[in-house]
């Protein structure tokens, strides 16, 4: 007779049968209950081939696996290995199961993607390196688990909670930011980046995660939000949870949850760093798909996670996860941070004019229509834009989003509602009995828009009235960071303008290269700003941002692309500028095509010149590959270009 045999399999450092993070089980030939099991494929030459079963509600992470032999009143244990679990996508019963393979396909298996970035008005995009399958990655995002604030104060309840992807994915939102823990990067909204690389300079997640872990697990530096957002999606991707990257523009950022945002500008039209609300023009977050134990089947799917540290959650930046089907909604009151991302969508923005001379402020407007605009995330096997606004939101003006609006107002803790705008609740309609103004204004690009060259806009004021008005106009331009952080004056203006009864004018605003060059940032962003007033009036604040072009960079493959086959690539790139430029270098990254990344140096360019630099790559899967460069100089800190090669097998 042969000695009774038990598997057993152990997560974590505290393994035990009732936390679910161990477990012993015989081998069996028949089926099997619904926990772990082992079962016998094959035995041929003393070789045993053995197939292990694992629950579908098991803790994720990497198991030892070992055998118990026990006989004659002895037992003896053998280690036999590790091995990794994973949340399964494919699965009915695990909580992330996704049914449609299109999906499925796109949201786990696709390991590089599109974010959206730019403004409402001129909607830009990057590429990014998920990277999720290169090698190492997997162990690195195993290492964020065990990094976390959860792990290290308990780390037995951590390993054993680690089954619920809510968990994991409120401990990811904490872990990629590096404000409260050992966790990836370190965020910096300032325009100086000291000791650390610019963010728009990263092509993709796997150099972030791989110097996270040469460091000793410091965060790395720097990030913005589409940085956290891109590294949070590999992680969850790796870990098999379907995730994606959203973009919101106009995204307000409520300090003080009252669902508005205060914007303040000087009588000279100076935007003021006043308050702590602020509005930025874009912000990246991840939705991640599971089920929804806590609210409800109807919440299951889609849920925001957000690891870009804005507001401390439970004492800890972190953000999520808040079901969107919840949110649209307004179920303010639920798990996790419902309120400040949904004030991040629906906030009403309020522009106030504030006069330091003599202390006083006016409220100048209130806007419920211009926060959370063209909702995008890249679409299922294509690289266009799929806008899912409709998903966090009624549409703007309509009776339910109304509706939702004041249920969620009433919701909020009504201590929050103090501040300088306390939205009461007919807010919404009360707006419409302030006096209308009797001109309107806009700015109107009038010529390309491009560094290097003039910015040449108009500002367009408009006579609403039969009478005659005298218009005096205050106007400004400063360089800002996407988030609305101010960097620098680069122009400013006075003028007196008479206008007849209906008159429509133009007046022509230029900013020259000269101007503005020293002060702009990797974002290309002026903002413009005109404080117009008629006499005995309230002021009409107008103001653009606009987003100017780099020159371009292309990519050439000189070859057909095959796997395990060197293939030139070549990067084209001509300097616009009337002046040289120096310091180039250029970094290309791309999973499947090419270990690590390429950091290349460039010799600097006369003005006019053209550089071609040709470069060796070696794919190593085949199926659509995406090549990422990034191209900086002392002029242009980082100019994008990315190429889709078909990789042969």
């Amino acid at each position: 007779m042969q000695p009774p045999e038990y598997r057993h399999v152990m997560t974590g450092p505290y393994p035990s049968e009732s936390a679910k993070t161990k477990a012993v089980f015989p081998l069996s030939s028949g089926t099997r209950s619904s926990g772990w099991g082992a079962q016998l494929v094959s035995n041929e030459n003393n070789v045993l081939n053995i197939s292990i079963l694992s629950p579908a509600n098991a803790p994720i992470g990497r198991y030892t696996l070992g055998i118990q032999i026990s006989a004659q009143g002895s037992a003896s244990t053998q280690n036999l290995g590790t091995f990794i679990l994973l949340f399964n996508p494919w699965l009915q019963a695990d909580a992330v199961f996704m049914n449609n393979q299109a999906e499925r396909e796109e949201y786990v298996q696709e390991d590089a993607g599109i974010i959206f970035v730019g403004s409402a008005n001129r909607i830009g995009m990057i590429g990014w390196n998920f990277g999720q399958f290169e090698e190492g990655i997997l162990n690195i995002c195993l290492a964020v688990l065990d990094n976390s604030l959860n792990f290290r104060r308990d780390p037995a309840t951590d390993v054993a909670r680690r089954s619920d992807p809510k968990y994991v994915g409120r401990v990811l939102s904490a872990m990629i930011n590096g404000n409260d823990d050992n966790g990836v990067i370190s965020g910096n909204w300032s325009g100086s980046y000291p000791g650390g690389r610019d963010p728009r300079n990263w092509n993709g997640s796997v150099e972030i995660l791989k110097e996270w872990q040469r460091s000793g697990f410091r965060p790395v530096r720097y990030g913005q939000c589409w940085v956290f957002a891109g590294t949070l999606n590999t992680v969850l991707r790796s870990f098999g949870i379907p995730s994606r990257v959203i973009t919101n523009f106009n995204s307000a950022h409520d300090t003080d949850g009252n669902l508005s945002v205060d914007v303040y500008y000087d009588p000279m039209g100076r935007p003021m760093d006043k308050g702590s609300d602020s509005v930025w023009n874009f912000h990246v977050w991840n939705e991640a798909w599971f089920v929804r134990t806590d609210l409800g089947p109807s919440y299951n799917g889609w849920q925001v996670l957000d690891a870009t540290p804005q507001e401390r959650s439970q004492g800890v930046f972190q953000c999520g996860p808040a079901s969107v089907i919840a949110l649209r909604e307004g179920n303010v009151d639920w798990d996790f941070d419902m309120p400040f991302i949904f004030a991040e969508v629906n906030a009403d923005r309020i522009t106030w004019i504030y006069n330091a001379s003599n202390g006083t402020m006016k409220k100048n407007s209130s806007d419920s229509h211009t926060i959370g605009r063209y909702i995008s995330t890249k679409a299922v096997g294509s690289n266009s834009r799929m806008d899912v606004t409709e998903k966090y939101k009624y549409p703007e003006g309509s009776s339910q989003e109304r509706r939702v609006f004041e249920k969620a107002l009433g919701k909020m803790k009504p201590s929050a509602s103090f501040g300088p705008t306390s939205v009461s609740m007919s807010a919404r309609s009360e707006r419409r009995e302030d006096r209308e103004p009797s001109i309107s204004g806009k700015f109107k690009v009038t010529g390309i828009l491009e560094v290097g060259k003039e910015v040449s806009l108009a500002l367009i004021l408009k006579n609403l009235t039969s009478d005659k008005k005298t218009v005096m106009v205050n106007m400004t331009a400063w360089t800002i960071v996407y988030n609305g952080t101010l960097v620098h004056e680069v122009w400013k203006d006075s003028i007196t303008i008479s206008l007849d009864p209906k008159e429509e004018i133009q007046h022509p605003v230029k900013i020259s290269y000269a101007q503005y060059e020293k002060h702009l940032k990797a974002d290309n962003m002026i903002r413009t700003t005109a404080v117009c007033q008629v006499t005995n009036e309230a002021e009409v604040v107008v103001e653009r941002v606009v987003i100017l072009d780099n020159p371009t960079l292309t990519l050439e493959v000189l070859d057909q692309a095959q796997v395990q086959k060197p293939v030139n690539v070549q990067m084209l790139f001509s300097n616009p500028l009337d002046e040289p430029v120096k310091d180039c270098v250029l970094m290309v990254e791309g999973s499947g095509l090419l270990l690590g990344s390429l950091k290349i140096d460039v010799p600097g360019l006369r003005p006019k010149e053209r550089s071609r630099v040709r470069f060796e790559i070696l794919p190593t899967r085949s199926g659509t590959k995406q090549l990422l460069a990034d191209f900086s100089c002392n002029k242009f800190p980082a100019i994008k270009a990315m190429l889709s090669i078909d990789v042969a097998k």
